[in-house]
């Protein structure tokens, strides 16, 4: 290993927060060596951006920071230092345009993940950052020093510092494959069982409903839980039907309370409101019109109510055949269905991953107080958030402030 590598501060992952530390470092003068397992970096950072990349979103601040709830404390100084507008104009410098959806989601102006992390790479180069592909960390040697497997065989290196992005579990194929977690383990930092979120849950479906309707959208519909603490929230928006259960960006902004009370009680109930535009009243007229009605049932609820595909079978599904005799009980499901979920799907299908180091083992820099010298960023630690851009943006923070706290923490030795 060149002497040069073990003066330099290592960053090992090559994603979102893992570059955003290089790039704080060598803004300082810092010599800067990014190591990734995969043949090239930010290979989750791209397929983020397949069906459009989702950099950060507009609404109003308190809210946004709001979207991380019980560790929002944690990270709001973090996030202050990169907000969405600072964000923004962050990839504006890289010479990508943005533009705000109509959900209030930012997006690049070609929608693309690729032409920015081309362009950040490149400022990364131009700066002196050095990139270790096919670099696969390894944890520390006997003598302390960082290990790497490699096709030529095992490299080691002692850097001045070193900074761990190594993302969650999900996409284990894109390199977030959570093998850095018992490697942590056993050098004394406590580490959070990793979790699924951002996921689908599983539904004890009938064979009908998941032959016939695996993979419908279920739109214009609102979901009501209550979480572990009694609190109520309902939220419009659309979801997925699928084979095994439920999935979709509505199930994703409830999966972290959902997922807590499946932990607790063995299966959750949330309700769909599958009218929300309409009272209970209305629905309850609406309803009533079908026993002087000439048309079908179906027929009648098509055009009557709007329901029909999949929110009928629904109703057929909770229902039964004798259900739809009884008016009222009628009326209430179709203003609170309820659903009933069992588990979540398993890791490497979420979007995301809850758990992760312990920010408790960690000081005001990100370096772990069991391991001076090295420091945590992005989707490794123990926070979460839903999807709408609120992801990335924690983990572009959390590798500006992991790259800030290095500065802080031994800024001498590293520019000497």
């Amino acid at each position: 290993m060149p002497d040069t590598l073990n003066k330099s501060v290592a960053i090992v992952g090559g994603g979102p927060a893992g570059l955003m530390a290089a790039e704080v470092l060598s803004n300082a003068g810092v010599q800067v060596d990014v190591f990734d397992a995969m043949p090239s970096f930010g290979r989750k950072f791209l397929l983020a951006g397949i069906g459009g990349l989702n950099i950060t979103h507009s609404e109003e601040y308190a809210k946004f920071c709001s979207r991380y709830a019980d560790r929002q404390p944690h990270l709001q100084a973090t996030l202050d230092l990169m907000t969405p507008e600072q964000l923004c104009e962050w990839v504006h410098g890289l010479g990508i345009e943005t533009f705000v959806g109509t959900s209030g989601r930012v997006f690049p102006k070609e929608m693309k993940a690729a032409p920015l992390l081309r362009s950040w790479l490149h400022r990364l180069r131009s700066k002196g950052v050095r990139m270790h592909v096919r670099h696969r960390w390894q944890g520390w040697c006997a003598q302390g020093q960082l290990q790497f497997s490699t096709p030529n065989g095992s490299v080691e290196c002692s850097p001045t510092a070193t900074i761990l992005a190594l993302g969650g579990a999900s996409w284990p194929k894109l390199g977030s494959d959570g093998a850095w977690v018992p490697l942590l383990r056993g050098a004394g930092v406590g580490v959070a069982e990793l979790e699924s979120a951002n996921c689908g849950f599983e539904v004890k479906w009938s064979d009908y409903l998941r032959e016939k309707f695996a993979g419908a959208p279920l739109k214009s519909v609102a979901l009501k839980f209550t979480n572990l603490q009694g609190l109520e929230t309902e939220r419009p928006g659309e979801m997925v039907i699928g084979q095994y259960g439920v999935e979709g960006s509505l199930i994703y902004a409830f999966s972290r309370e959902i997922r807590q009370r499946l932990n607790a009680q063995g299966s959750a109930t949330f309700t769909l409101d599958l009218l929300p535009g309409r009272s209970v009243d209305r629905v309850r007229t609406d309803v009533a019109g079908l026993a002087r009605s000439s048309q079908s049932m179906s027929s009648y609820f098509k055009s009557k109510l709007g329901i029909a595909g999949v929110k009928l079978a629904l109703l057929h599904e909770v229902l039964g055949k004798d259900g739809f005799k009884n008016s009222d009980k009628l009326v209430s499901t179709i203003k609170a269905l309820p659903i009933t979920v069992h588990a979540t799907r398993p890791i490497d299908e979420a979007i995301s991953t809850a758990g992760g180091v312990c920010f408790e083992g960690m000081d005001s820099n990100y370096m772990l107080t069991h391991k001076p010298g090295t420091f945590v960023a992005g989707e490794m630690l123990d926070w979460e958030a839903p999807t709408g851009g609120y992801l990335l943006t924690a983990c572009f923070a959390t590798g500006m402030a992991a790259g800030q706290g290095v500065l802080r923490w031994h800024y001498d030795s590293i520019t000497d």
